[in-house]
């Protein structure tokens, strides 16, 4: 039988969190177990697949829990709290994938790996920060940070201000080697977690790390095409890309080529803090060469891959 083609599964950081939950360590295990079985399904049916994941809850949780305490202990930066959401996430989802296979005694390794992810220090991004970290402030306390931290401010109607931080593009992925070197042995693996942790690098080859976020799914396209994927799945809260999905007439599609896609877009048929950055990391992996991009929900990812759920996107 001929070897599967690979696939990316990226998983949104929401997977973790549910309205209905305190979003505690332990129900985020719980939220994870469910999360994971239709991957372990995909596994044990023979798929080969890469998973990366979300962080934005996550470091929001972080980044107060710093600023909270700051009176007490250092603060901690960016970069390091999207380090920090890889490993405790990855954590989650490498122990509950573990923990599925042994019910279904299902022998199969994964792992998960800190991931660095490279961007220009010029980028544009860094004199534009567009994307919300963090929770909501008032008017003066928005006018404060602003004065005395130097944090950029965005203000969200009936929620109020927001910290927003810079987004470059994903360059390169740094433990690009390992990540092969392990699927080259049969190992799932769960990398890039939360878009991974931006870094510059310097002229004599150094790195360090940078006070940004890149986005998940940008980076799963850019993962997927430097692997050879053929597939990249981008999982959301919503079973598929709808037209006028905020009105009565919403409709639900079920294939787009990258030209409808890019059409829908200039429409405003995508605003930038929803399906946005997902429809563009879709039109970047399969105009580079993958094979299809498909938007879904998690539960019907088992479905997705067989072409009956959600929204399929291919070459014109």
């Amino acid at each position: 039988m001929a070897e599967r083609g690979l696939s990316i599964v990226a998983m949104g950081g929401n997977s973790l969190i549910s309205p209905e939950l305190a979003p505690t360590v332990a129900n985020q295990f719980q939220l994870a177990a469910r999360a994971v079985a239709p991957i372990a399904d995909l596994i044990e049916a023979g798929e080969r697949l890469v998973i990366t994941h979300g962080n934005g809850p996550q470091v929001g949780f972080m980044a107060l829990r710093s600023e909270l305490s700051r009176e007490h202990i250092h603060e901690v930066p960016l970069d390091s709290l999207v380090a920090n959401t890889q490993g405790s996430l990855g954590y989650m989802v490498q122990r509950a994938l573990g923990e599925e296979f042994r019910r279904r005694r299902f022998k199969h390794e994964v792992v998960s790996i800190v991931t660095e992810v490279e961007v220009f220090p010029d980028d544009g991004a860094f004199e534009k920060p567009t994307k919300p970290i963090g929770r909501f402030y008032t008017d003066d306390e928005s006018d404060t940070l602003a004065m005395e931290r130097g944090w950029d401010m965005v203000y969200v109607e009936n929620q109020g201000w927001r910290r927003v931080v810079p987004s470059p593009m994903p360059q390169k992925i740094v433990q690009l080697p390992t990540i092969r070197r392990l699927l080259d042995q049969g190992v799932t693996v769960v990398c890039c977690g939360g878009g991974g942790i931006p870094v510059v690098r310097a002229a004599d080859g150094s790195i360090d790390g940078i006070e940004a976020v890149v986005d998940k799914d940008r980076v799963s396209a850019l993962l997927g095409l430097a692997l050879g994927a053929d597939r990249l799945f981008l999982t959301t809260g919503t079973d598929a890309i709808y037209r006028d999905f905020s009105t009565e007439q919403r409709k639900r599609i079920e294939s787009l080529t990258v030209s409808d896609v890019q059409a829908m877009a200039v429409e405003g048929q995508f605003p930038p803090g929803s399906m946005g950055p997902k429809v563009e990391a879709a039109i970047d992996f399969v105009a580079s060469g993958g094979l299809v991009s498909v938007v879904c929900s998690p539960p019907k990812l088992v479905e997705a891959f067989a072409g009956k759920a959600g929204t399929r996107i291919v070459s014109d």
